[in-house]
């Protein structure tokens, strides 16, 4: 029987419930203005049974406002995490969505509420059947670990930001003015995630067929594939961004004072090659000895 075959048995072999999966997914609220909002997205998270919540660098801190609009998710406001950067909130993450009300500047793959489910929990399902598998050390078998973005109430997500993300995603709605309150469109993605996993967790083919009927996206979707290694992290493409953005400018290739879109560029490139742990060192190497012969 050839390695290949052998992730695809253990794939079949895992089963997880609906807290398995949920617990994978955190959602991280940027620079938000209003505490109420992020009390409100509390609630939203925990009625569809989500339970990590990341605020990045709040306008207000966490207060009376936000517990009162919580309701009954007050319990993830006291174990919510506040981090100063985008950066330190998602560097351990190997997957990240972000949720765009339209198209910027280098666009990532574009998908639905549904498409996002799904891409997450093939993602949940091969990373722990990898984690199974004898050529992965304990160090490396952990448990997936993936962000949804959302952006401020006034503007949203920055390019900057966007373009931590793999993939985008996008709520039907009104085109004379698609915009959701932060709050609603946690609730309305979340809704989605515990719908799919319900479905998931009976068969995990129940709806294979969405991908199929829904708007074609801007950008060809991936899904990422199972390899032997766990895949790398946010922190670790961006790590490889910022030396190969070095490597070329030492080398003449690009100019440090007019980069441009470069590092955008190369980091979409990460994402769309969705490397491992393996390659991700091979690539370290080689871009240490280049910038040091």
């Amino acid at each position: 029987m050839s390695n290949d075959s052998t992730p695809i048995l253990a794939a079949s072999t895992v089963h997880h419930t609906v807290s398995d999966y949920l617990s994978c997914v955190q959602i991280v609220m940027v620079n938000t203005t209003l505490p109420a909002n992020i009390g409100s997205a509390a609630r939203a998270m925990h009625t569809m049974g989500l339970s990590r919540l990341t605020v990045v660098d709040p306008k207000l801190p966490i207060d009376e406002t936000s517990v009162s609009h919580a309701a009954g998710g007050s319990e993830l406001l006291s174990s919510a995490l506040i981090a100063p950067t985008l950066e330190s909130a998602i560097a351990d993450c190997q997957l990240v969505f972000a949720a765009s009300s339209r198209s910027r500047h280098l666009p990532r793959p574009v998908v639905t509420p549904t498409q996002a489910a799904k891409i997450m929990f093939d993602f949940i399902d091969k990373q722990s059947a990898s984690s199974n598998a004898d050529t992965l050390s304990a160090a490396t078998a952990s448990k997936p670990n993936i962000a949804i973005l959302f952006g401020r109430e006034d503007r949203g997500l920055t390019n900057e930001e966007l373009a931590y993300a793999d993939y985008h995603i996008q709520i039907d709605a009104n085109p004379a003015y698609p915009v959701l309150n932060v709050a609603s469109a946690v609730q309305v993605i979340a809704s989605f995630i515990f719908a799919y996993a319900q479905s998931h967790t009976q068969t995990a083919d129940s709806l294979d067929t969405a991908l199929g009927t829904t708007t074609q996206p801007m950008l060809d979707v991936h899904l990422r594939q199972q390899w032997d290694e766990p895949a790398i992290t946010q922190q670790q493409l961006q790590q490889l961004t910022h030396r190969t953005t070095e490597l070329m400018v030492q080398r003449g290739l690009a100019d440090s004072e007019n980069l441009k879109s470069l590092p955008s560029r190369l980091s979409r490139l990460g994402s769309r090659l969705q490397l491992d742990q393996k390659e991700y060192q091979l690539l370290s190497a080689l871009i240490a000895k280049l910038a040091k012969d």
